[in-house]
């Protein structure tokens, strides 16, 4: 898209878009612009928490590039996640990557019981999605570990209620004053649940669908020179206090995250696949350049020393979305394994000696500081898939 192109859709169809996030009690908001909707509330107790006294770091991982190593590292987080958090297990948005994350450990490490975890919330929330608020990709994110679930074992029912609200979203007409997917973080939720209805069905109307709103968020919010995504409209002006535009870390990881998700399973031949390699390629450039000397990132990308805390969750989707450019060869090996290799040991830092995993923004919708050992589900699905990538990348090299 040219840059005259990108400023026009800013300026006459989407500036009435406004987000709105609450950092403790409710998830991604609709815009100000929007019709009043029911409002789902969000367990933040249950996603995650921030002890004084988290206890001491481990001292028995390696970061070494080794599957062992990074299996170790990978069973030793989801442990504790498990044993922490699956009485809290539900259907809401802050939960599904760490299904995707715990599906992908369980296939990585060969250990069922990760799996098991998850599957014991789909059967306990009977395979059903939220669905108080159509369209709300957040309320569709879960879809992703049932259509998992179900391509494990296809029985009818686990992708039945998915099935039957993707078939709804994808008849649903555009609202030319309000766009469906309005926030990054919403590439993550909804656009994989339809390329794996596509993969299921073999029916190219859900790919053909995602692939139509995907470009239509990514006209609004994704910045051609930055090769960064904006949260939302309001962060178009806005700016850091080094006077920098604000680039929220895990906003970015998210959509890097759903770039994998999506071209994990896009045919070679569709249409528009090579855009999303390109987005996918300038995105990873752009992220290399400002890699921080721990390995990691900070909340906010472009001020990186407005925050004195690296910021785990966004820097384990890029060290996922690195890793399986560099797997399928869409980025080049020599270039970014130094990448990963440090975002790794930079993110194994952060794990306590009980599989604690910190230094994970809380739920916001913008960059934020926070403790040492803030810890949430959505940054262990985050890491829990990046050990998956750094597991491939591993064999790949020993």
């Amino acid at each position: 898209m040219s840059s005259l192109n990108f400023v026009l859709l800013r300026r006459v169809g989407l500036s009435v878009l406004f987000g709105a996030a609450c950092s403790c009690c409710f998830a991604q908001t609709a815009p100000v612009a929007a019709p009043v909707a029911k409002v789902v509330p969000v367990d933040g107790a249950a996603a995650g928490d921030a002890p004084d006294d988290p206890g001491p770091l481990a001292s028995d991982l390696s970061a070494q590039l080794k599957p062992k190593a990074i299996d170790k590292a990978m069973k030793k987080v989801a442990d504790w996640q498990v044993g922490y958090a699956e009485a809290h297990f539900n259907k809401q948005w802050t939960f599904a990557a760490l299904y995707d994350g715990l599906l992908a450990a369980s296939k990585t490490t060969d250990d069922p019981k990760y799996r098991e975890a998850v599957q014991r919330l789909a059967e306990r929330s009977d395979w059903t999605l939220l669905n108080a608020r159509f369209p709300h990709a957040d309320d569709q994110a879960l879809g992703q570990a049932y259509l998992d679930l179900y391509l494990n074992d296809p029985q009818p029912k686990r992708m039945a209620d998915t099935k039957e609200i993707m078939d709804r979203l994808i008849v649903r007409q555009d609202d030319p004053d309000k766009l469906l997917w309005w926030w990054c973080d919403a590439l993550f939720m909804s656009p994989p649940v339809l390329s794996r209805m596509y993969l299921i069905t073999n029916d190219r109307k859900y790919l053909d669908y995602m692939d139509h709103e995907w470009w239509l968020t990514s006209g609004s919010l994704y910045d051609p020179h930055e090769h960064l995504y904006f949260r939302d409209s309001r962060y178009f002006t806005q700016k850091q206090a080094n006077g920098k535009p604000i680039f929220w870390s895990r906003g970015n990881g998210w959509v890097m995250g759903a770039l994998v998700n999506v071209l994990r399973i896009m045919p070679a031949d569709y249409p528009s696949r090579p855009k999303y390699v390109a987005q996918f390629k300038e995105m990873a450039e752009k992220l290399a350049a400002i890699q921080g000397p721990d390995g990691l990132w900070r909340s906010g990308l472009l001020d990186p020393d407005s925050y004195d805390l690296p910021e785990v969750s966004g820097s384990a989707f890029f060290t996922y979305a690195i890793a399986y450019g560099i797997n399928e060869k869409i980025l080049d090996r020599k270039t970014y394994l130094p990448i990963v290799e440090r975002s790794w040991k930079g993110i194994l830092a952060h794990i306590y000696a009980n599989g604690r995993l910190g230094s994970i923004q809380p739920i916001d919708g913008q960059p934020g500081k926070f403790k040492p050992s803030a810890s949430y589900v959505y940054g262990v699905g985050g890491f829990l898939l990046a050990g998956s990538e750094m597991h491939r990348l591993a064999e790949s090299k020993h």
